[in-house]
């Protein structure tokens, strides 16, 4: 089972993992803004925001090896920092496992 996971998890794209994390977050009631094309933002921000009062996400998705850039660790360290935002990367594996779904439903309230 774990070597299948890992394989579904190696295969799975940002976006198939964005779209997961959408759908669920929508059924959830969260509200959720994923930046169409960030060729033209500001470098570095997190890919998705999502609200729920009294909570806010911000997560970067990347594939199951993918690494952050140095501008994506500023920010995420800056984010951090802020009392009151939950900061996460997010990969497929975490999806797979259960976890984004346990952050989503509250579970979890600190990242």
């Amino acid at each position: 089972m774990a070597e299948v996971r890992a394989a579904i998890a190696s295969a799975m794209t940002e976006r198939e993992l964005y779209e997961h994390i959408r759908e669920m977050a929508l059924r959830l009631g969260w509200l959720v803004y994923h930046t169409y094309d960030s060729r033209r933002s500001y470098p570095g921000f997190p890919d998705v925001v999502l609200v729920r009062p009294p909570r806010l996400i911000l997560a970067e998705l990347k594939r199951e090896r993918g690494e952050l850039s140095p501008q994506q660790e500023r920010w995420l360290e800056a984010l951090r920092r802020v009392p009151g935002i939950a900061v996460y990367v997010w990969r497929p594996s975490d999806w797979l496992s259960g976890e984004i779904e346990r952050v989503l439903r509250g579970e979890h309230d600190t990242a």
